[in-house]
């Protein structure tokens, strides 16, 4: 309780606030987070997550891509949770500049939040490698095997960040700049173990830095206020500013 009230009295006298967030954000709202998980899904895939979310992959396994894109990435009715709109309230109040976010399942948007960098990129944005031609991620989710362009039949690829593929430097920068700036970092609901995401809190120079996850993470140490917990618990504060 004695830490909530200190966050609660961080938000209430900050003007520059940016959230980092990753997918412990997100599991409140349904969406696992496969690397916790990796035992199930080997069950039925043949490769790793990571295996199969990797440009060499998607390139030369188009199928089972597709088939794990679908069964394990598109959560399609998932909805934003009280973490989600807490922060998007927070941006309303003028306290909170930008959320910087891991995820790729669009839910800050989902909830209000007008400045958000998805450093992996969005379930929400698919495009046809040969045309550029835009498509939903109802209509990935409806068709069977790689997804054909509506417009010339070419492949639509999903923008998400693959790995072995590069960030957005236009996003990138934007976030290093929020996080540079910002009076007070929130960071909550990831491990940090995620490369170079992660490392783009070290650009915070402040002295409120809070950390918010259920489980250690390396970066215990370098939190102002540590605290393992619920992250949709912990951000309840924002209902009492």
């Amino acid at each position: 309780m004695e830490k909530l009230l200190q966050l609660k009295e961080w938000i209430s006298e900050s003007e520059n606030i940016v959230f980092f967030g990753g997918a412990g954000v997100s599991t409140e709202s349904g969406i696992p987070d496969f690397r916790s998980v990796d035992g199930l899904y080997n069950q039925k895939y043949k490769y790793p997550p990571e295996t199969i979310l990797s440009r060499t992959f998607f390139c030369n396994n188009l199928a089972e891509f597709y088939e794990f894109y679908r069964d394990k990435l598109l959560y399609l009715d998932a909805k934003p949770n009280k973490a989600h709109y807490a922060l998007a309230k927070l941006e309303e109040m003028g306290k909170l500049k930008a959320v910087v976010t891991q995820n790729i399942d669009g839910l800050h948007y989902a909830a209000g939040s007008k400045t958000v960098y998805e450093l992996h990129g969005s379930v929400h944005r698919n495009y046809c490698l040969r045309c550029g031609k835009s498509h939903t991620a109802e209509y990935i989710k409806s068709v069977d095997g790689p997804p054909p362009c509506l417009e010339c039949g070419g492949l639509v690829k999903p923008d998400v960040v693959l790995y072995e593929e590069g960030l957005n430097s236009d996003i990138v920068n934007g976030a290093i700049k929020a996080i540079s700036e910002a009076d007070m970092l929130i960071i909550g609901g990831t491990s940090l173990s995620v490369y170079p995401a992660s490392s783009y809190i070290d650009f915070y120079s402040g002295n409120k830095l809070v950390l918010i996850n259920k489980t250690p993470t390396e970066k215990d140490s370098k939190a102002d206020l540590l605290i393992h917990g619920s992250i949709c618990e912990a951000l309840g504060v924002v209902d009492e500013l």
